[in-house]
């Protein structure tokens, strides 16, 4: 639904120019992951359970995704794919994830994963 409604749209400033934007018409990674987290909490789903995750992508580019945990295990929400897919089926480099406890914290992710 939220990949639909935001049309793709790269950040070329980089971070000086960096705004994470709920439903905005165009938008960038970050702007799809708040998105998504935003419908969720919405829904009812709480928020220890969507984080916000920085991975790195194969070309070296840093990403935003929306990880999702459940009990049937960890799932990735990314605007590069309409797939839903488990975190370690992801071609991704995780860098860090949102701590659950607090959504100003980031945790750094160690080499087991997330």
């Amino acid at each position: 639904m939220v990949n639909q409604a935001i049309e793709p749209a790269r950040n070329e400033l980089g971070l000086a120019g960096e705004e994470w934007t709920i439903n905005p018409d165009r938008g960038d990674c970050n702007d799809y992951a708040v998105s998504k987290r935003h419908e969720l909490l919405r829904r009812g789903w709480p928020a220890r359970v969507l984080l916000l995750s920085e991975v790195v992508m194969r070309s070296g580019e840093h990403h935003l995704v929306l990880l999702v945990r459940t009990r049937s295990g960890d799932f990735v929400l990314d605007n590069l794919t309409p797939r839903i897919k488990p975190w370690s089926r992801t071609p991704y480099r995780w860098v860090r994830v949102q701590s659950a406890g607090s959504d100003g914290l980031w945790v750094t992710v160690g080499r087991e994963g997330v």
